[in-house]
C-alpha cells in the first residue's frame, strides 16, 4: 500500500512525499555570466530594392526629373527604332501629349479668329492627332492586339516625334522664302519623316498582332501618319 502511495501523482520523481512536481525549481539560479538576451526576429528573405523603392517619400524634383529621363529614353528609341519592349512596358502619355501640343502650336497659323489662317487651328490638330490614335488603337485591339489600350496610344504619340521634328525644319525653310526649291526642301524632309515614323511605329506595334492580319494594323497607321504629314507639307504661314 505504501509503495502504491508512493508512485502515485505526487510521489514520482524520487521523493518529495506529496509536494509539486516541480517545487525544487524554486531555488535554481541563474548565474550573471550566462548571456540571456537575443533577438527573436525571423529571419526572411532578402528584398529587392525595387521593393523598398516608393516614391511617396521622394522630393518632388527628383520625381519630375526620373520622369523626365524617362521620356527622354523613350525619345531615343523612336529616333533609333528596334525591337524592344521598353516603350510598350513603360508607357505613358506625357511625351505624346508634348509632342502633340507642340505640333500643334508650330501648325498654328495665325489668330483664332483669322479666316486667312494659312494651318490648321490648334484643336483641329489635336483632335485629329488623338481620334486617330484612338480609332487605331480600337482597330488593333478588335483584329486581336495582344497590347493594352495605352500602350498603343503611348507608341503611336512617341512616333509623332520624327513628324514634329519635320515640322520644326519646315517652319526654319519658310523663314528663307516659299519658292519651287522651298518646297522641294519640304517635301524631301517630310517624305523622310513619314517613313520614319511609320517604320518607327509598326516595329514596336507589329509583334503583337496575329500574323496573317498584319497588313490590316499597318495600312491605318499609314493613313494616320500620312494626314500629319500632309498637314506639315501643305502648311504656308500667314
Amino acid at each position: 500500500m505504501a509503495a502504491a502511495e508512493g508512485s502515485g501523482p505526487g510521489g514520482g520523481g524520487g521523493g518529495g512525499g506529496g509536494g509539486p512536481l516541480f517545487a525544487g525549481l524554486a531555488d535554481v539560479s541563474i548565474s550573471e555570466d550566462i548571456p540571456v538576451e537575443g533577438e527573436i526576429t525571423v529571419p526572411v528573405g532578402s528584398r529587392s530594392p525595387d521593393e523598398d523603392f516608393s516614391t511617396l517619400d521622394e522630393p518632388v524634383r527628383d520625381t519630375i526629373m526620373r520622369d523626365l529621363k524617362a521620356v527622354g529614353k523613350k525619345f531615343v528609341h523612336v529616333m533609333y527604332p528596334k525591337k524592344s519592349s521598353a516603350l510598350l512596358r513603360d508607357w505613358d502619355l506625357w511625351g505624346p501629349l508634348v509632342l502633340c501640343v507642340s505640333l500643334a502650336l508650330m501648325l498654328q497659323g495665325g489668330s483664332a479668329d483669322s479666316k486667312d489662317d494659312g494651318g490648321p487651328q490648334f484643336a483641329e490638330v489635336f483632335v485629329i492627332i488623338w481620334f486617330g490614335a484612338v480609332v487605331i488603337t480600337l482597330n488593333s485591339k478588335l483584329l486581336g492586339g495582344t497590347i493594352s489600350f495605352f500602350q498603343s496610344l503611348c507608341v503611336l504619340g512617341y512616333c509623332v516625334l520624327p513628324l514634329t521634328v519635320a515640322m520644326l525644319v519646315c517652319r526654319l525653310v519658310l523663314l528663307a522664302g516659299s519658292g519651287t526649291v522651298s518646297f522641294i526642301i519640304r517635301l524631301i524632309v517630310v517624305v523622310a519623316m513619314f517613313g520614319w515614323s511609320t517604320l518607327a511605329s509598326t516595329a514596336f506595334l507589329a509583334d503583337s498582332q496575329p500574323p496573317n492580319r498584319k497588313a490590316l494594323v499597318v495600312y491605318p497607321i499609314f493613313l494616320f501618319y500620312f494626314v500629319i504629314s500632309w498637314m506639315i507639307l501643305t502648311f504656308t504661314p500667314q
